[in-house]
């Protein structure tokens, strides 16, 4: 069995792709203001916002439990609309030897997804498929779209 994994999902969205790259390029700490309840605080931990090379500091709530994960942006590509952020320390990496997530903010004609993609290294064999990381990020997704459609 590998611990090498990888899961995507692409979540349909109304607001336009550049809206939802802007925030998770250059604003994610306004991602606390749209959902308190999963993503209580964002924090820049070096750098500048929207710069390869920051790290971020993401508080997040899954089934009642905060986790703390410490990540630097990895890459940002303008012209697809992609960031790739990679985590360098916290909980996350308590169950998984690398853990990376790619966000692309796709424009298909008249509709606009978000593709959500995990990378990840497993511990060891006992160590859950990160799906409720992805279910999280794809519920986050939806209200930031509620929010990006009601400003």
């Amino acid at each position: 069995m590998s611990l090498v994994g990888k899961l995507s999902a692409e979540v349909a969205v109304v607001a336009p792709h550049h809206e939802h790259h802007g925030v998770w390029v250059g604003r994610p700490h306004h991602i606390s203001n749209v959902s308190p309840s999963r993503m209580p605080k964002v924090e820049l931990h070096a750098g500048e916002w929207g710069r390869v090379g920051s790290v971020v500091v993401w508080h997040y709530v899954i089934d009642g439990k905060v986790y703390v994960t410490k990540e630097v942006v990895e890459a940002i590509n303008e012209e697809n609309k992609t960031i790739t952020y990679r985590a360098i320390e916290g909980d996350v990496l308590k169950e998984y030897k690398s853990f990376k997530v790619i966000i692309q903010s796709i424009s298909k004609g008249e509709a606009t997804w978000v593709h959500w993609t995990i990378e990840y290294e497993k511990r060891n064999k006992n160590i859950p498929h990160p799906i409720k990381l992805l279910e999280f990020v794809i519920h986050l997704c939806e209200e930031l779209d509620d929010h990006l459609v009601q400003a």
